[in-house]
């Protein structure tokens, strides 16, 4: 008796999955997701009149954890000069300890 033959699977790479190989193109990548939530802060700040994202808030949940890596960033002063300038021009709030009343 023959067992039933296995469809092989395919060898070829499904186009627009491939990492980003070099240093250059790796920052591309980070460089346009940090644009795509600046300007999700910038919407946020529009609709509510603040930029004090909750980690805990449902709706907003990838915008939040943003927010908090960029605090991280910025007390390990590993934030982009550029990002920084930005983040304060839309009021980003760094200490979400001083809102606390």
């Amino acid at each position: 008796m023959s067992s039933p033959e296995m469809p092989r699977r395919s060898t070829r790479k499904r186009q627009g999955s491939r990492l980003p190989s070099s240093p250059k193109e790796q920052n591309v990548v980070v460089d346009s997701l940090w644009e795509k939530m600046f300007d999700e802060m910038y919407r946020f700040k529009a609709k509510h009149g603040h930029c004090n994202v909750s980690i805990l808030d449902a709706q907003n949940k990838s915008l939040g954890r943003w927010s908090s890596t960029q605090r991280c960033s910025y007390k390990k002063n590993a934030l982009s000069s550029n990002h920084l300038q930005r983040l304060n021009s839309v009021g980003f709030v760094w200490d979400t300890q001083d809102l606390v009343w």
